[in-house]
């Protein structure tokens, strides 16, 4: 018989989860006569598998147990303790961002409970602030101050506002120090603009090489535009968006809101969070190079892949679907109603509703690809019949029936919507200048986590000295320098 081999705890130590069956087995077939030493350093592999929770047993029959924690953490904090701060409580954010895509992002940061420290322009501080109106007015008759906007309030929840001048040597300093102390960094300056300051990539990683630096630009850090400012309604112009919104024979428009900006901001959040988790494992920080251009480029998904695939080329069709008939508004005798099909057995109940069950047999709209071929017909047929009764007819009507509908609602029915007031989605916070304000509430909910909204949008430096003193540890006679130096 030939002799076994050796094995040794390294070696198995270097094998993946797959190859745990096969330990597995080789443990059922070695005999009771075999030496000893096998048994011991096939045993101290598979404790060590267990103690860094790759796997919790393996057994004789070979049979996983139900539940594995791929990635356990030896300094795990409890379940409360994550409630009360949040799923990111003790990461720390310091944002050089401004306007809408970087704001935005370290908002969600912040509602999961990073601390967010924003940094800002003493003079004006960011330029949202000045975006009214509208303007939540002060509480203080007397306080003649311009007041907070509406649109600088919407994104700037769960942050600290420093004041910082980065055009002085101090300030830079300063930013350093805190860069330091954090755990990412996002800005949203033009590229190379942060190295010539000295608060570049390289600069920030070699004095603190964990640290995540978050960079979101116009158009990214390489190619022919990437000096150039990037704004949300541009980007919608070139990436293809403005293009395909918009009625058929009208002309291009640009979405409600900053979609392009939103979805950026959305892209450098999950990166962020990605990073975060690969730190855990890998002890360094990461440059994360974030685009509106790319952002949006890849938002086109299946317009994009209509013409990477087959080169057809997209246009606008209003509220219309390319590639799913009916799926769009449809005028009713006072007013619209969204309606959709997007499969037979939705055609089949939206035909027999309407009183018109011959449609679903009409070789015309026999399936979704013919109704695609003769969407102008059908589309004509159905309006013809919604118009014969108001739009609160048809929503009682269609409750109910398996058929995807909804009113047209504006803003504010869209906040009185009994699912959005279910969902807690309007949230009231004390802001210190305006009193009471709503904000619109987090929109992910969580079985163990809650997130919050622990601060209110801050007021221009309202934690400078908090910040300098409790983070720096910055005496008031250090902090009085720099205010006198107007670096603060």
């Amino acid at each position: 018989m030939t002799a076994p081999p050796t094995w040794h705890a390294l070696d198995l130590l270097d094998l993946r989860l797959h190859q745990i069956t096969s330990i597995s087995k080789m443990l059922t077939l070695f005999p009771q006569r075999k030496t000893l030493s096998i048994y011991c350093n096939l045993a101290v592999s598979l404790s060590n598998y267990v103690s860094k929770g790759l796997l919790r047993a393996v057994n004789n029959n070979n049979n996983f147990p139900k539940s594995t924690i791929r990635f356990k953490s030896d300094v795990a904090l409890s379940n409360e303790s994550i409630a009360e701060g949040g799923l990111l409580k003790g990461i720390r954010v310091l944002d050089l961002t401004r306007i809408l895509a970087g704001p935005y992002c370290t908002m969600l940061l912040g509602d999961l409970g990073a601390e967010v420290i924003k940094v800002e322009n003493p003079l004006h501080g960011d330029d949202t602030r000045a975006w009214g109106p509208p303007w939540a007015q002060n509480k203080d008759p007397t306080d003649n101050s311009t007041p907070e906007s509406a649109y600088f309030l919407a994104i700037n929840r769960n942050k600290k506002s420093i004041c910082v001048n980065l055009k002085s040597a101090d300030g830079i300093e300063l930013i350093k120090k805190i860069a330091v102390k954090s755990d990412v960094l996002v800005e949203n300056f033009v590229p190379g603009k942060l190295d010539e300051l000295g608060l570049g990539w390289e600069e920030l990683s070699r004095i603190n090489p964990g640290l995540i630096y978050t960079s979101i630009t116009g158009y990214g850090h390489t190619g022919p535009y990437a000096q150039r400012p990037g704004y949300d309604v541009m980007v919608e112009a070139e990436g293809g968006l403005m293009y395909i919104t918009g009625e058929e024979k009208g002309r291009p428009v640009k979405v409600g809101v900053a979609i392009t900006d939103l979805t950026t901001g959305l892209y450098a959040h999950g990166a962020i969070m990605a990073s975060l988790f690969a730190r855990t494992r890998t002890n360094k920080g990461e440059f994360i190079d974030c685009s509106l251009l790319d952002c949006q480029t890849a938002s086109l998904v299946n317009i994009a892949s209509n013409y990477l695939v087959s080169g057809q080329e997209a246009k606008r069709m209003g509220t219309a679907h390319p590639s799913i008939v009916p799926y769009q508004v449809i005028t009713t005798k006072n007013g619209y109603l969204m309606i959709g099909a997007g499969n037979q057995r939705q055609f089949k109940i939206l035909c027999t509703t309407l009183g018109v069950p011959e449609l679903f047999d009409d070789l015309r709209f026999r399936t979704n690809t013919d109704r695609v071929h003769n969407r102008d017909e059908l589309i004509a047929i159905l309006e013809e019949k919604f118009r014969q009764e108001d739009t609160k007819y048809w929503l009682e009507v269609f409750a109910d029936k398996g058929i995807p509908f909804a009113p047209i609602n504006n803003i504010e029915q869209s906040f009185k919507h009994p699912q959005v007031v279910a969902r807690k989605m309007i949230q009231k916070v004390e802001h210190p200048k305006a009193g009471i304000v709503q904000l619109t509430g987090i929109p992910v909910k969580y079985a163990r986590n809650k997130p919050s909204i622990r601060l209110s949008p801050p007021t221009l430096g309202q934690h400078t000295k908090q910040i300098l003193a409790e983070l720096l540890e910055y005496s008031d006679q250090e902090i009085e320098v720099l205010k006198t130096k107007n670096v603060i």
